[in-house]
């Protein structure tokens, strides 16, 4: 397997620096520092409430960020509008396998492509993502509502490419998966990253995750924990105890609740453009 050399590229693609976000008045995360380098893999591992999810909605705007700043391709982003956050270059694939179930594979890869107004390019982007799956070129007549579900998350993934973004952000990809669609999928985000993509994802089969990894963050209750490449979370001792069932000791919580949140600290609340909403549940989102 490949790791990716982020000393090769000294400018990071994304940067999140000193970020605090909120849903509505309720603050989930704390101070949060991270970066991805082009051609990596990095993961977000913690016990649920940890603030994982958060991290990337507040990158798409979907969580209220209300103090640091993120920066994508050296452009500041923070407060984009999540369409314009899509429009830059970076994909989203929602947690649990959302797809248009009444609408065949190939209708539903052309819903990612809401940017695209040019017919012949929707179609050369459904090719390459046929490339790519092409389990997905074999069934891309049939209705989405009744592939596997390892199908349906190829699908999902696919759909995030067909605007070639720069970022791909995965939230829970392996969920719900039988163990060989979990390599399955695995297998299939290596590749995108040896293809030259850019792959942040939340995770909650945190070995799996470090292990594919060129770097991970490990988080509790909305802050830093760790943070190292994948093998050296997977070897400390710390993390192995914490997050990768060696008995875990930390604090959950509910992501939309922390022990420590903070109902004045972050509480601007969450606007959302026409153009947002329409966003959102193209993606598989509903607010």
């Amino acid at each position: 397997m490949r790791f990716a050399d982020s000393s090769m590229d000294k400018h990071p693609l994304l940067t999140i620096r000193q970020l605090d976000a909120s849903y509505g008045p309720v603050q989930v995360l704390f101070d949060i520092d991270m970066e991805v380098y082009r051609g990596e893999i990095v993961s977000i591992i913690g016990p649920n409430g940890a603030g994982k999810s958060t991290v990337i909605k507040a990158i798409l705007n979907i969580a209220t960020p209300c103090a640091g700043n993120i920066t994508f391709n050296n452009r500041e982003i923070t407060k984009l509008p999540t369409h314009g956050v899509a429009a830059l270059g970076i994909g989203y694939v929602p947690q649990g396998r959302i797809v248009f179930s009444n609408m065949s594979v190939e209708e539903n890869l052309e819903m990612g492509a809401f940017l695209m107004k040019e017919h012949l390019a929707r179609k050369v982007a459904v090719d390459k993502v046929f490339d790519q799956f092409p389990r997905l070129r074999e069934r891309r007549r049939q209705l989405a509502g009744r592939l596997s579900g390892g199908e349906q998350q190829m699908l999902a993934i696919g759909r995030a490419l067909m605007l070639d973004p720069t970022l791909v952000i995965l939230d829970e990809p392996s969920l719900g998966l039988s163990p060989k669609y979990v390599d399955i999928i695995f297998e299939h985000l290596i590749a995108l990253r040896d293809d030259g993509r850019t792959l942040l994802m939340v995770e909650q089969n945190a070995a799996r995750a470090l292990s594919t990894s060129d770097r991970g963050y490990a988080l509790e209750l909305g802050k830093n924990r760790y943070t190292g490449t994948g093998k050296e979370l997977l070897a400390n001792p710390a993390v192995r105890q914490m997050y990768l069932g060696g008995g875990n000791t930390l604090s959950t919580a509910p992501e939309s609740f922390h022990e420590n949140a903070s109902p004045t600290a972050c509480n601007a609340p969450t606007s959302l453009s026409p153009t947002s909403l329409s966003f959102h549940r193209t993606m598989g989102h509903t607010t």
